[in-house]
């Protein structure tokens, strides 16, 4: 579920992947992992999304609908 709110959430605001690895402090690949849920990310980079698109941690991870 993750990977679908990170790609739904940069789509809607058009950021670049570069842009949120950066924010993330993690390689590119690394966050293209995270987008195709073939790896997770760390609690520092979802605060750090958290943070970026003013959402809640839950929202990002699909715990809830309500940003």
């Amino acid at each position: 579920m993750f990977g679908e709110r990170f790609k739904k959430l940069r789509k809607e605001r058009k950021v670049p992947q570069q842009r949120l690895a950066d924010v993330m402090g993690v390689k590119l690949r690394a966050y293209q992992c995270y987008e195709t849920e073939t790896h997770e990310p760390g609690i520092q980079g979802l605060i750090a999304l958290a943070d970026f698109y003013d959402v809640s941690i839950d929202y990002l991870v699909g715990r809830t609908d309500t940003p």
